[in-house]
């Protein structure tokens, strides 16, 4: 499996990762405003270069989704511990991501391997949990109010995350019993 540049920006997202929770934790709203910025676009322009220069690996099929999800958790929580965002909400979006790796490891174990392939409505999630994170790390960053948009984000979030939860499970569950 050759790494490519794709792969090598991925991985640069992976370091981005403690970074960002360090920043956080110390209180440095702007620096780890602008790493999770950084890291959205590396995120853009690692896919940009993989299609358009027909560099997609197989390696980089894991290491995208992994990244993503690595960062997008390891906010939640932070945000959480450091209490600019309810603990029900890192509890919600960290449960999803640990049910559909379950059941993808379980289906493997089972014999029975399950391919997941992300829906509209995930994609829809992941925009919404990566815009509420911005948000909060924006607002903490430019000391800008975000009440008013914070609990009205948080509840779409949330319903979004639960839906996503179910579409998969069923989608597992359809794939499980046939």
């Amino acid at each position: 499996m050759p790494v490519n540049l794709p792969n090598i920006i991925t991985i640069g997202r992976l370091f981005l990762v403690p970074f960002v929770v360090a920043m956080i934790l110390r209180g440095q709203w702007s620096l780890a405003f602008f790493a999770f910025l950084l890291a959205g676009i590396s995120d853009a322009v690692d896919g940009f270069i993989a299609r358009r220069f027909d560099m997609r690996s197989e390696l980089g099929a894991y290491l995208d989704p992994l990244a993503d999800k690595a960062l997008l958790v390891s906010i939640y929580i932070t945000l959480s511990v450091v209490a600019v965002m309810p603990s029900w909400m890192a509890i919600v979006v960290v449960s999803r991501d640990l049910m559909i790796v379950g059941a993808v490891v379980l289906s493997w174990v089972l014999s029975n391997p399950v391919i997941i392939n992300p829906s509209r409505l995930s994609k829809l999630n992941t925009a919404a949990q990566i815009a509420l994170a911005g948000l909060v790390l924006g607002a903490h960053a430019f000391a800008i109010e975000d009440d008013v948009y914070l609990d009205q984000l948080l509840l779409v979030v949330a319903a979004l995350t639960t839906a996503s939860a179910a579409h998969y499970l069923a989608q597992w569950l359809r794939h499980m019993t046939s």
